[in-house]
């Protein structure tokens, strides 16, 4: 056997290792979701004797589950939507037209990124309390519409984008957001997709954001709402948190999924080549 074949070989079954190793918390997850309480306590590890299906069955009877869900979507769903929108604009805007001091602005936001965000949480509570945005969605989403890494992200594959497509929209009349809008937004469908995946990812799993903001259980989003439906649920009910777990994560699961082509290409280029 060739030393190529060999260094393939390897690589393969290191890369099979790591898959394994990804896989085997969700796997974990689900097998214990499909047991009984007493089975997960005693036998953790080990296949279901039978399935159990109580689990599942519990989430729905005493945890609003379905109004926890649509809480979170609604949530993600907007965050990740004016993530796009404003962070494109603004990455536009430094990247592909001129005004003063724009090296400036684009140092200061990236400035903004070496600040830990617990130094700013206090003020930005008070702030935000002031304005009386405590326990409305708006607290939620509002502040996390803008990103300045996303910014950057956005700016960084811009530069990507020949000038000589603005040059001659320009030429034939269109105007910045014709151009922004047609022509820069569809090559531009790679970091669209990144941003849109770690965006939702983000504000799905936020966890501190909604135990300091939300007190009405009516806007519980469902990380908030299963970690405080697992302190009222005996070890013998150990399924009903897996199952609850189970739902958490599979919408996280499939989002990437079906955007993971392009997260690479966001930083590789590969769509413009």
């Amino acid at each position: 056997m060739s030393k190529e074949k060999v260094f393939k070989f390897v690589i393969h079954l290191f890369l099979i290792f790591s898959l394994l190793v990804c896989l085997y918390p969700f796997f974990y997850m689900v097998n214990n979701s499909l047991k009984t309480g007493m089975e997960i306590m005693n036998y953790p590890f080990n296949f279901p004797e039978k399935v159990n299906y109580s689990g599942y069955v519990q989430v729905f009877s005493e945890l609003n589950i379905v109004r926890l869900f649509l809480n979170s979507t609604f949530i993600a769903l907007s965050v990740t939507i004016l993530n796009l929108v404003f962070n494109s604009m603004a990455a536009y805007s430094l990247e592909k037209t001129q005004f003063k001091y724009k090296d400036v602005l684009f140092k200061f936001i990236l400035f903004t990124m070496m600040i830990p965000g617990v130094i700013l949480l206090i003020p930005t509570y008070i702030f935000l309390f002031r304005l009386g945005w405590k326990n409305t969605y708006r607290v939620l989403i509002i502040p996390g519409a803008l990103s300045a890494y996303n910014i950057f992200l956005f700016k960084q594959f811009f530069q990507q984008i020949d000038n000589a497509y603005v040059e001659s929209a320009k030429i034939d009349g269109a105007n910045h957001f014709q151009i922004y809008s047609k022509i820069i937004l569809p090559m531009a469908i790679p970091v669209l997709s990144t941003v849109a995946i770690l965006c939702f990812m983000g504000s799905w799993n936020d966890f501190m954001g909604p135990l300091l903001w939300i007190n009405d259980e009516a806007l519980y989003t469902l990380q908030l709402g299963i970690t405080k439906f697992r302190s009222l649920i005996p070890g013998t009910n150990l399924q009903t948190i897996y199952a609850s777990i189970t739902f958490a994560t599979v919408p996280v699961v499939l989002f990437y999924m079906l955007f993971q082509n392009q997260f690479v290409k966001a930083y590789t280029g590969v769509s413009l080549k």
